[in-house]
């Protein structure tokens, strides 16, 4: 494969690392995406915590497959610091020791009220390079629970993340024409954002039914006209 002719545009299937490796230096704007913590949730079929009736949600809907075992390793992080002028990447509480602080955070409120009855956590934490004023996004979003009139639609992953949350980062943290990367794209939410406005983008997946996944979602895309005063009027601006 030749960059960039190959992959702008695509969803690789294949190892990230192995990918990242034949990518030269910088050649990415921005690295955005939510890494595998390493905590077995497609072998153990279950995910965070328990509903009304005390049991695990589980995620037999989804692909059984060990995509989730390995988490972010110090050489992973080390190529996408070396591909990329700047990164974001969830999961923050999970990988400190190996990507350092940061006072540039960015926290995404998925709960918005006090009074929700699991005991998931209220949000997740993303870490950043981009020197920026910590920010938090509020939007309500339970992908793993299946909950449709939550989700309206769009879960396929379970531990998916809402269109909204990447538009509004992407809209908030990059340019337009940026070239957009997501090593773990699972099933090409970034990917649709990056689509939507006007970014250009790679997306890898090492799971091949979640790289068909992405790219029948990304196929379904049609970008919007450019950004105006309504949507800044929505919330994109930080």
């Amino acid at each position: 494969m030749r960059f960039p002719e190959d992959y702008i545009g695509k969803v690789l299937h294949g190892d990230c690392l192995e990918i990242m490796n034949n990518m030269p230096d910088g050649c990415v704007d921005l690295v955005l995406t939510d890494p595998p913590y390493g905590i077995g949730i497609a072998r153990k079929s279950t995910i965070g915590g328990v509903g009304k009736s005390g049991k695990h949600y589980r995620v037999n809907d989804y692909i059984v497959s060990d995509w989730d075992n390995n988490s972010m390793s110090e050489g992973m992080f080390a190529e996408i610091t070396r591909i990329s002028k700047e990164q974001i990447i969830f999961g923050y509480n999970y990988i400190t020791d190996i990507i350092g602080p940061s006072n540039s955070l960015i926290i995404w409120d998925k709960k918005l009220r006090n009074d929700w009855s699991d005991n998931f956590s209220d949000g997740e934490i993303a870490w950043s390079s981009i020197k920026r004023p910590l920010r938090i996004f509020r939007h309500l979003f339970m992908g793993c629970t299946g909950n449709n009139e939550i989700t309206r639609g769009e879960k396929v992953h379970p531990t998916q993340k809402p269109i909204k949350l990447m538009e509004w980062i992407l809209f908030n943290y990059s340019n337009i024409y940026d070239l957009i990367l997501d090593p773990f794209c699972g099933s090409g939410t970034t990917l649709v954002a990056a689509k939507m406005l006007g970014r250009r983008f790679i997306g890898i997946e090492i799971e091949e039914k979640y790289c068909k996944i992405a790219e029948e979602r990304l196929r379904n895309t049609t970008p919007p006209l450019p950004f105006t005063t309504e949507k800044m009027e929505q919330g994109f601006l930080p």
